[in-house]
């Protein structure tokens, strides 16, 4: 298949990023009422490049006033001129945002490329993503239909689909373009609005995707964006009593918090957490299509990915050939700034290096077999960077510390099975229940793991397949509530119900 080469344009704004270390013209301060506006306090903070490990732009920080001046701008938009834009007239607008991506899609990716540390090409697909996710709620406007109840011939009873509110949205730093579409264009084609946090580590897309609502003719409160910690703004955020609905992407300990924050108004949440994954790899599987599978679950965006294929499930006969394939294949792997397009960028920050550094020094300590990678790296051409390198960790006990706990970086953890029972029991032995993997062909084995996996999806022989039309989320730890599809507008609405004697 042919590459389409680089646009011009691309490679100015790649040419500046790598020359200046940054780009001009990003935004640095609040969207509220359809405003740049500074954070109350004056307060400031930097984002990092992770490729470099250096600051590459400041923003505001902000903290409860800001966010209070966002979620009342948001109620006052809620009861003006969006309450009485049909859902035909939403649905343009939503179109239009979608136009407007695309034709932003250059600085679009390498303002993500340069924020969240992740490959170009990487950024390039999460900007197409946005769009699309735009186009499809555009298309779903005017669909949102209620329904009749048949109560007998003397009554006439039916539903409406109403706007839930005033929506808050708290945005990951893995994802943070695609996150924010995934959440806000529902949110606004169920004629919600929206006060968005997007983390401290990657705010600059969010405020860029505002600003092209606002472009789109989004009348100005509708869509708000409030950058800060989550200690400052997203936990005023949360617990906004003028907040109806939280969609919350991140950790379980943070999510518990999220979940507290919100009891004492009776705040309706959408909560996706953490994963574990697993993929199960059986003996009859088309092998080399497995491979590349695994490859792409655990090693793209540096495997800092909710729902990435960490655990490898691989049955006992094909065990030695498969991980050494996959093996082969992460060493092949190259590492380096994601302008390059390496074949791995680097993760998110020192400190998560760290962390992913420990979970793989205690599992070796404990006579994990290190088959590749297992240590700390940087950019090979500017010794630069926040690396960690592919690994693949074999040997593993069922309740090992690195199979049970979420490592959120690219390290792929081996588990050994004899049959499809011992399969399911290991596929469902951690406390997380995002996603899970198949790979046969034997379509009665795929399709009874299907049924027995608890998981909130299921891929078999393609990982990641689907796309924005396949509802999304979690069991059990790792959440509840589902994004993307029809669901996603469902979870953005309220019923009502009417009932009428009509004799």
């Amino acid at each position: 298949m042919s590459v389409a080469r680089p646009s011009e344009a691309l490679l100015a704004l790649v040419h500046e990023a790598q020359a200046t270390g940054t780009l001009t013209g990003l935004p640095d301060k609040h969207l509220i009422a359809g405003v740049a506006q500074a954070s109350a306090s004056g307060a400031r903070m930097e984002t990092f490049d992770a490729g470099t490990g250096r600051a590459f732009a400041a923003f505001a920080a902000g903290g409860p006033e800001d966010v209070d001046r966002a979620v009342t701008v948001a109620q006052a938009a809620l009861r003006g001129p969006w309450r009485d834009t049909t859902p035909a007239q939403r649905g343009r607008i939503l179109h239009r945002v979608a136009q407007l991506i695309r034709s932003n899609a250059d600085r679009l990716a390498v303002v993500e490329c340069l924020d969240s540390g992740k490959r170009l090409v990487e950024a390039q697909g999460d900007v197409a993503g946005a769009a699309g996710c735009f186009e499809y709620y555009a298309g779903a406007c005017d669909k949102h239909e209620g329904s009749s109840i048949p109560l007998g011939p003397d009554y006439l009873a039916y539903t409406l689909n109403e706007p839930v509110g005033v929506t808050a949205h708290i945005i990951p730093w893995n994802y943070p373009l695609s996150t924010a579409a995934r959440g806000i264009a529902p949110a606004l084609a169920a004629g919600c609005t929206v006060v968005a946090k997007p983390a401290e580590q990657t705010p600059l897309t969010a405020l860029m995707l505002a600003e092209i609502c606002l472009q789109a003719g989004l009348p100005a409160g509708v869509c708000n964006v409030v950058t800060g910690t989550g200690a400052d703004a997203g936990a005023a955020l949360v617990r906004h009593p003028g907040i109806h609905h939280i969609s919350f992407t991140g950790s379980v300990t943070t999510g518990i918090h999220v979940m507290q924050a919100a009891a004492p108004n009776i705040t309706r949440l959408v909560l996706e957490l953490g994963g574990k994954s697993p993929v199960v790899v059986l003996a009859d599987c088309d092998m080399q299509a497995a491979v590349e599978s695994v490859l792409g679950a655990i090693f793209e965006n540096a495997g800092q990915i909710c729902s990435a294929g960490s655990r490898l499930l691989v049955a006992r006969s094909i065990h030695g050939e498969f991980v050494q394939r996959v093996a082969d294949r992460a060493r092949a792997l190259t590492l380096g700034h994601g302008l390059r397009n390496p074949g791995m960028g680097p993760v998110s920050s020192e400190a998560h290096l760290r962390k992913i550094t420990g979970y793989v020094e205690r599992a070796r300590q404990r006579g994990a077999e290190v088959v590749c990678g297992g240590r700390a790296a940087t950019d090979p051409q500017t010794g630069q960077g926040w690396f960690f390198a592919p690994t693949l960790l074999d040997g593993l006990q069922p309740t090992d510390e690195a199979v049970q706990e979420e490592i959120f970086g690219p390290v792929l953890c081996v588990q050994v099975f004899d049959d499809l029972d011992e399969a399911l029991a290991l596929a469902n032995g951690t406390r997380f229940a995002l996603v899970a993997g198949v790979f046969t062909r034997d379509f009665g084995a795929a399709h009874r793991l299907a049924r027995d996996i608890d998981a909130g999806q299921v891929y078999i022989n393609e990982y990641f397949a689907g796309g924005i039309s396949v509802p999304f989320g979690g069991n059990r730890q790792s959440g509840f509530g589902r994004e993307k599809g029809l669901e996603a507008l469902r979870s953005y609405s309220r019923t009502k119900s009417v009932a009428a004697l009509i004799t």
